[in-house]
């Protein structure tokens, strides 16, 4: 329990998730299927994801003053437009608090540190496609050193 972050709350402990248990709990297969059903539209109203995340829309609004990573823009009539991203932002937070029942605290650590792991995975997978361009270049070098060869042999 040292590594987890503990959050007074009301007189009762709340935890934030372990980094051990975070990277393997944050994603489920019934997270991937809710994001899977989501429609492929551009856009969507505060009411199309309610329907979409079963939730009120009140909680939407509520989520959005509680997690600085949901953040629909508006329309010119002050409507709130989500993008595909914000509906999935929606669906992971629901998780986070309804199934794994996170405290609020504690699910802005997870999607904190979600942000956090995937810089580093889209780091890491810049450095694989610099290591595979290199790779080519050296393959290419090689093969125009052997051609060089044949001809002054």
């Amino acid at each position: 329990m040292s590594e987890e972050l503990i959050y007074e709350a009301f007189n009762e402990k709340r935890y934030a998730p372990s980094l051990r248990e975070f990277s393997n709990t944050l994603f489920d297969a019934e997270l991937e299927r809710e994001i899977k059903n989501v429609p492929d539209k551009l856009a969507f109203k505060i009411g199309e994801v309610a329907d979409i995340a079963g939730l009120k829309s009140y909680v939407l609004r509520f989520w959005e003053t509680e997690f600085e990573q949901l953040h629909p823009q508006k329309s010119e009539k002050n409507q709130r437009i989500y993008t595909q991203r914000d509906v999935e932002m929606v669906l992971m937070i629901k998780k986070l608090l309804y199934r794994d029942r996170f405290s609020i605290e504690g699910a802005r650590v997870a999607l904190k540190q979600l942000k956090r792991d995937s810089k580093q995975v889209r780091a890491v997978g810049g450095s694989f496609d610099q290591i595979d361009d290199i790779k080519q270049n050296v393959e290419d070098l090689c093969l125009h050193i052997i051609s060089l060869k044949q001809l002054f042999s």
